[in-house]
């Protein structure tokens, strides 16, 4: 018979190319890269004492009458330690026989894990069960609805005037949406006959850049001052190499966690629109 790659595979070598390790796609980065203050080296439980409403003066109607009296009011922003983690177990087997360096490789997929972790935390993190409070419960912001399932452009701009509204115009400010409702402004005109479609063809919304991320709650479209968004660090990303809790079985467990907490400095500084 004629030899072929069927019947004579054994002739025929895998060309195994570790070094090509291809990564999962993972949601991408929104609050680190939409320019949150990162506050590294905490220690002890933070208190930042804030001013929540300011003194005002008026004017005196009668030529030597008394000023009245007007005081600030003042509060704080407080941050504690709340820890984030996970474990990869490893088989005596697999790191005895990869090529790869398994090792490193588990590592790095912690890591990458953890800060996808703090990224949902910093947009909708719970408060309770450990969690941080993230911007989307965090009391005090602003909320919008719109009206149908994707924005209008007049909504859009109302993003912005809430905003306005409070004083709070400034800062880093950006868009975050999702990746699919971003496509469908790409798509949508301002109006009937202009030609212009809500996202420009430098990419950005009303002037401001849009970060586009799977992390985001389908639906959910955030607008605002993200140096207001505060992500404080109790200790560095801890990796721990275990070789002993499984020891019976020659396996090794790896551990990562961080200590570190999220806070929103003014609430006034967000908006939280959603398609109802």
């Amino acid at each position: 018979r004629d030899m072929n790659s069927s019947d004579d595979s054994t002739l025929i070598a895998p060309d195994y190319r570790g070094g090509d390790f291809i990564d999962v796609l993972r949601n991408a980065s929104t609050v680190m890269q939409a320019g949150a203050t990162v506050l590294n080296g905490l220690k002890g439980n933070v208190t930042i004492p804030k001013k929540t409403a300011a003194s005002s003066a008026g004017w005196i109607a009668t030529e030597g009458a008394a000023a009245a009296e007007s005081e600030m009011t003042t509060g704080s922003v407080t941050m504690s330690s709340k820890v984030v983690g996970a474990f990869t177990d490893a088989t005596r087997l697999l790191l005895g026989q990869s090529s790869l360096s398994i090792e490193n490789l588990i590592r790095d997929d912690l890591a990458k894990g953890i800060a996808q972790a703090i990224d949902v935390g910093g947009l909708m993190g719970s408060g309770s069960s450990g969690q941080p409070r993230g911007i989307r419960n965090t009391s005090g912001i602003n909320t919008s609805t719109f009206a149908a399932a994707n924005p209008t452009w007049a909504e859009i701009v109302g993003l912005e005037s809430d905003i306005a509204a409070d004083n709070a115009l400034l800062g880093n400010l950006r868009y975050i949406c999702t990746p699919s409702e971003y496509g469908t402004m790409k798509v949508t005109s301002k109006d009937t006959g202009s030609g212009q479609f809500l996202v420009s063809p430098d990419g950005r919304v009303n002037g401001y850049d849009v970060i586009r991320s799977q992390a985001v709650t389908s639906g959910d479209f955030y607008f605002g001052n993200f140096a207001d968004l505060l992500i404080g660090f109790f200790s560095g990303l801890d990796l721990t190499v275990d070789p002993y809790s499984l020891s019976t079985t020659g396996s090794v467990r790896i551990v990562a966690l961080q200590n570190m907490d999220i806070a929103v400095r003014h609430p006034e500084s967000f908006i939280l629109a959603n398609d109802g």
